[in-house]
């Protein structure tokens, strides 16, 4: 018996599957898996969509006989802020509301966290009482009440540019001449700078962070949803002081500027969260160009259903993980998301039976369980040296974390054949093209038909917000011409547009992946053994039934998911 037909539903999920919100099976499965990530049945159903946040709580008021409160007319000056530790808020997602009498009246989602209860009282010493509030507006207003509670580690608090042109950061000798660097970088404006905007970053969601010295300007700029925004202009004769701060915290040579570097910076967010900042340094004309990406461990853990995944692409893309032996193979450019699906992969293949190695350039992400290696050509430990010691390690799975050259190809394939699951990327365009190019690498076609099992080629596209997006008025001709069929617009089409509110960025928020799966059908093996071109397999793939990315796209666009406008920047005919 499995512990999900064995587990007997009470309270809450009991209440949900009988006014329908979820089937048993669903609710039992959900169940079990808020418990074995530490969240509440809620937050977990709502997080992954399962339920709308709404339901939720109008069936919990139900089952505990307790009224909602709508958090949106409440008013936030009347929030207790000092009474309640930002740690506790934090910790068990509940949010003060308000204090009557030697009562502190608390808003929780779920109404049988006794504990968060208990433990504010014991903190406060003041009697608890809670109210029920919808999920997604209580997790809004926590975000709000610790974003203006946070005082980023050097207790710097919000800083607009006449702030920072007040920062008292002179040295007392000319910006050209080689300072004292070491005193200068731990000078605590500076590093309260820094810290804020790495904080900054990390809420707003951004993918990286540019520093960038020019003639006249500093500015920082962050990657947020695959567009960079200018977030700050510090004044231009920070240039030196902040690139130095920035290469200790990385543990590079301060006194070294005439060459690129390459470090690491560990951000230790609360007891359970790190973020791990990549940076490289670059010289330019007017000073060190310096560039971090973020490296949030937690994307490697989201999930394959929140990749974007349609059904019968991820169905597809768990067939070939499933498999004993085989390459799948990750295309895309630069930004692409090709990363986030191959670590979701290694997450779902990482368990006690199984031996899992890669080579990466660089290690982006930390994963508990997987033999990681950082390729290092200045010493001769290229893609093909690690793959080829791995292969004597007794692997099972191995990722290479990209095809560069026939060597590493070659070696890639010999594993693939031998009984091994090998997962790897290549910088193609489409399915079609990543065959093609093995083959111009000189690998034989027959290695190609008989070793490649999946290819998954994928872009990122920006997702509407749901709070301010709104119908676009498109004319059924220029449908047409986009690629949309005459069934799905008769059958009443509808495209939203971005509008854009406080809660996003430009009316988006979040990106979503587009994906091509193609698995080698016994047809297209045929092709390529036949040395068919990169046209001919794309054709045979559509003729097969398997979209395209832009036929993937539209089929977001048509979903509310994205707009037209975003399908056109990211994909192409």
């Amino acid at each position: 018996m499995t512990a999900t037909s064995a587990l007997r539903l009470t309270g809450l999920p009991r209440r949900l599957v009988s006014d329908g919100v979820l089937d048993e099976e669903t609710a039992k499965e959900a169940y079990l898996q808020a418990r074995s990530e530490n969240l509440s049945l809620i937050s977990y159903l709502v997080r992954n969509k399962l339920a709308d946040s709404t339901v939720i709580a109008m069936a919990a008021a139900e089952e505990f006989g307790t009224p909602v409160l709508d958090l949106d007319e409440f008013e936030t000056e009347a929030i207790p802020k000092q009474l309640v530790d930002r740690k506790l808020v934090q910790t068990h997602h509940v949010f003060p509301l308000y204090k009557r009498g030697n009562r502190l009246y608390i808003a929780v989602a779920d109404p049988t966290n006794l504990r968060a209860l208990d433990e504010i009282t014991f903190h406060t010493g003041i009697t608890t009482q809670a109210i029920l509030v919808e999920e997604h507006k209580l997790a809004a207003s926590i975000e709000g009440f610790l974003e203006a509670e946070e005082e980023p580690l050097g207790g710097l608090g919000d800083l607009d540019d006449a702030s920072l042109e007040d920062l008292d950061v002179s040295s007392g000798e000319d910006k050209d001449q080689d300072d004292d660097v070491n005193t200068e970088v731990d000078e605590a404006p500076i590093v309260r700078f820094i810290n804020k905007v790495l904080l900054d970053a990390i809420k707003r969601g951004a993918s990286d962070i540019h520093f960038e010295p020019y003639e006249r300007i500093y500015r920082v700029r962050f990657r947020t949803d695959g567009i960079l925004t200018e977030i700050a202009r510090p004044p231009q004769n920070l240039t030196g002081r902040i690139a130095a701060r920035l290469k200790v915290m990385s543990q590079m040579d301060i006194s070294e500027r005439r060459i690129p570097q390459d470090g690491r910076i560990k951000m230790k967010l609360s007891r359970n969260r790190a973020i791990d900042f990549r940076v490289n340094t670059l010289p330019t004309l007017w000073g060190e160009k310096i560039v971090l990406r973020i490296l949030d461990p937690g994307s490697a853990q989201m999930g394959i259903d929140a990749l974007g995944y349609e059904a019968e692409q991820k169905a597809l893309y768990m067939r070939a993980l499933n498999q004993p032996q085989g390459m799948i193979l990750v295309t895309g450019p630069t930004g692409s998301g090709k990363t986030v699906s191959l670590y979701t992969g290694l997450n779902i293949l990482n368990t006690t039976e199984r031996n899992i190695s890669t080579a990466e350039d660089p290690v982006e992400i930390n994963l508990e369980g997987v033999n990681q290696v950082h390729v290092n050509h200045k010493v001769g430990l290229d893609f093909a040296t690690a793959l080829r010691s791995f292969l004597r390690q007794d692997p099972d799975v191995v990722m290479v974390g990209e095809i560069r050259d026939l060597e590493t190809a070659e070696i890639a394939i010999k594993a693939a054949q031998t009984g091994h699951l090998v997962l790897s990327t290549l910088h193609t365009n489409s399915a079609a093209e990543t065959l093609t190019r093995l083959r111009n690498m000189g690998v034989p076609a027959f290695n190609i038909a008989t070793s490649v099992s999946l290819i998954i080629a994928q872009r990122l596209a920006r997702k509407l917000c749901d709070e301010c997006k709104a119908p676009a008025d498109i004319p059924e001709e220029t449908l047409r011409a986009e690629g949309f069929t005459t069934e799905q617009i008769e059958a009443g089409l509808r495209i939203y547009a971005p509008v854009g509110c406080d809660r996003c960025n430009q009316g988006y928020k979040g990106r979503v992946g587009i994906y091509e799966v193609v698995p080698i059908t016994k047809a297209i093996a045929r092709l390529i053994m036949e040395e068919g071109n990169s046209i001919a397999i794309d054709d045979q793939a559509r003729s097969e039934g398997y979209p395209n990315l832009r036929m993937s796209g539209l089929r977001k666009a048509a979903n509310g998911i994205t707009s037209l406008e975003e399908i056109n920047r990211v994909t192409k005919d």
